[in-house]
């Protein structure tokens, strides 16, 4: 098998859990690499947020329960990446690209309900179009966007369609186990049901996402560029 390299780029710690923590671990296990790339690494304006080594502990725990790489993170501002020049996103996603050089990318959808979500989603379509520019980038192989519980989940119909997913990754229930795991390695993440960061949740959502596709529990994903080979 061909060792490929993962790279989801997301908004605020936990995002990368919540969309792709899964098939973190299970892409992991298989022996692939996984880069989680976080663009407000501080998240400094969220409720109940822990002090910096803290929150910067929490992180890597999540990291290391789910095989991937330590973390790559931003300093840009929790909720204010609208007041931020798109290009300077561009260019710090960019940067890592050419850092880590994946195979594939996985970012937020642009109908999320978090407008930092919508910010990152575009930036990383930008970004991800360097191997085009650039002789010395990787070709890509993919981009897909992923599902955040709380916020895909909680978006109202506006002029970008919703998510809609057509990629499916099998994580099977240890994948569901570790996710959750990792989720809880965040300090005030998790919540009790209904809420979509509950453990109920999650597990269902799973559970849906393999019995669409046929796996047994599944993370799902909407490609938006994907080369077949």
């Amino acid at each position: 098998m061909v060792k490929k390299t993962y790279l989801t780029v997301t908004a605020h710690p936990d995002d990368e859990i919540l969309g792709f923590g899964a098939s973190a671990f299970t892409l992991s296990q298989q022996g692939h690499t996984v880069y989680n790339c976080i663009l407000s690494g501080n998240a400094e304006a969220r409720l109940h947020r822990p002090e910096d080594k803290v929150l910067y502990e929490n992180t890597c725990t999540a990291q290391q329960i789910v095989g991937a790489q330590p973390p790559v993170l931003g300093s840009f501002p929790n909720i204010k990446f609208n007041t931020i020049p798109h290009i300077e996103l561009v260019q710090f996603i960019e940067a890592v690209i050419k850092q880590v050089q994946p195979d594939y990318i996985f970012t937020h959808h642009p109908s999320d309900l978090n407008d930092d979500h919508l910010h990152t989603s575009r930036a990383c379509q930008a970004a991800a179009r360097l191997f085009q520019r650039q002789s010395n980038i990787k070709p890509l192989q993919g981009l897909y966007f992923m599902e955040i519980p709380s916020s895909t989940d909680w978006a109202f119909p506006s002029n970008n369609a919703p998510f809609q997913p057509n990629t499916f990754i099998e994580v099977g229930e240890a994948g569901v186990a570790k996710k959750i795991k990792a989720l809880s390695a965040y300090k005030g993440v998790m919540r009790e049901y209904p809420h979509p960061r509950s453990v109920q949740v999650l597990q269902g959502l799973a559970a849906l996402r393999g019995g669409q596709s046929g796996l047994l529990y599944a993370e799902a994903f909407q490609a938006a560029f994907q080369i077949l080979k």
